[in-house]
């Protein structure tokens, strides 16, 4: 079993600069501190099976965009539960959510994603 507490703390992510256009491949140079704080906590947003999940219902729905209330069932889990995975997705950068009556819409947030696909791809400049 892992060791979790129970207790998630988030924050919103911070908007982005003009060095989060691009960033250097894990393959080409060392992170810098601000870099590796901000991969991680983007990385560890999707690491849990539940949020990753939603990450691919979210991209695999219609325009890839999805209403909280298309996501409980497939994941099996409670309104207010799923509601909690995607607040940490969107304080990740990894979701964008539109408020729309009641209802809360929830869109792939390409920029964030494209980064972290560029940072994880190896480059032909790597060495090894």
């Amino acid at each position: 079993m892992y060791g979790h507490n129970g207790r998630v703390t988030t924050q919103p992510a911070p908007p982005p600069t003009n060095t989060d256009v691009c960033c250097p491949s894990l393959t080409v140079s060392p992170l810098s501190l601000d870099d590796a704080q901000d991969f991680a906590r983007i990385l560890k947003a999707v690491a849990d099976p539940t949020r990753l999940r939603l990450v691919s219902l979210v991209a695999a729905h219609e325009q890839q965009e999805a209403c909280v209330c298309d996501l409980t069932e497939p994941v099996g889990l409670g309104q207010p539960t799923v509601s909690h995975h995607l607040k940490i997705l969107v304080d990740a950068g990894v979701l964008h959510r539109e408020k729309r009556g009641v209802w809360s819409y929830y869109s792939l947030e390409a920029t964030t994603l494209n980064r972290l696909s560029e940072f994880l791809s190896p480059t032909s400049t790597a060495h090894g």
